[in-house]
């Protein structure tokens, strides 16, 4: 029982040593002044109101969600594809997987000037072609990472029984393999959009000035000016966050529930 109390407590604490910062800064975003500063001298949503009507915030929230959901749709297909394909045993799998996995390792600057000299010679930089062609190439790993995951737990007995019974591939894929696959893939699919949204150092290098970002809009405002606005645009980060956490949570719910009632 002691061991057990001394975990839990050892966890709590290592919980509220990693949220403490987040929990310190955030009430800021509903402060009624112009300056990060405690104690804040009333609540106020205009900061919130800042980011619906300011140009600069709306333009880069809109080019965020319209960035993220390309880079989610295209890395999402590209990373089951990679999937499905290592799953087999190819010739070079594991160097290609290598290959697949080198943007989580390889430093987003010279991964950005690599990326800004070839869109420049294909003819599309400054593009918002460029900028999600650029967020895929980050976020196709955390797609290949989650679905392979997912295709490894698979039991190739339940594929084959539907091959024997004259499913064609393309079926089996769309009514099996698809299907039981699919928490792996709104998992990628998940990562794929936070990591757009959260990505800066890519987008400073291959967007242009049309292109502003909300995480390149945080990053410019921290550098000229500091303000409770960047604090509330942090607490609908963290807020849209927790609902596609939660939202996640309930599809591998209802999927394993799927599992053992099949």
């Amino acid at each position: 029982m002691t061991v057990r109390l001394l975990k839990f407590l050892y966890g709590a604490a290592t919980v509220i040593f990693l949220l403490a910062p987040l929990l310190a800064i955030l009430p800021i975003a509903f402060t009624s002044s112009s300056f990060l500063a405690y104690p804040i001298p009333s609540f106020s949503t205009r900061w919130f109101a800042e980011l619906a009507n300011g140009d600069a915030w709306r333009r880069s929230i809109v080019n965020s969600l319209l960035i993220g959901t390309g880079t989610t749709l295209l890395s999402t297909v590209l990373g089951m594809l990679a999937s499905l394909a290592l799953r087999r045993r190819i010739v070079f799998g594991s160097a290609l997987r290598t290959m697949f996995l080198l943007p989580m390792v390889v430093p987003a600057v010279v991964l950005g000037v690599g990326l800004q000299i070839l869109f420049a010679k294909l003819g599309f930089p400054n593009t918002f072609a460029a900028v999600i062609a650029a967020h895929t190439v980050v976020a196709v790993p955390f797609v290949l990472i989650s679905v392979t995951a997912a295709l490894d737990g698979i039991d190739h007995r339940v594929e084959r029984a539907a091959t024997s019974l004259g499913a064609s591939p393309a079926k089996v894929f769309w009514k099996i393999t698809l299907p039981l696959a699919m928490p792996g893939v709104l998992s990628g699919a998940v990562l794929a959009f936070a990591t757009s949204l959260d990505e800066v150092v890519l987008t400073l290098f291959v967007a242009g000035p049309n292109q502003l970002t909300l995480a390149r809009q945080m990053f410019s405002s921290i550098r000229e000016n500091i303000s409770p606005a960047i604090v509330a645009a942090a607490f609908l980060f963290i807020l849209g966050t927790i609902l596609l956490g939660g939202l996640l949570a309930i599809v591998h719910k209802r999927a394993t529930r799927s599992a053992v009632a099949g």
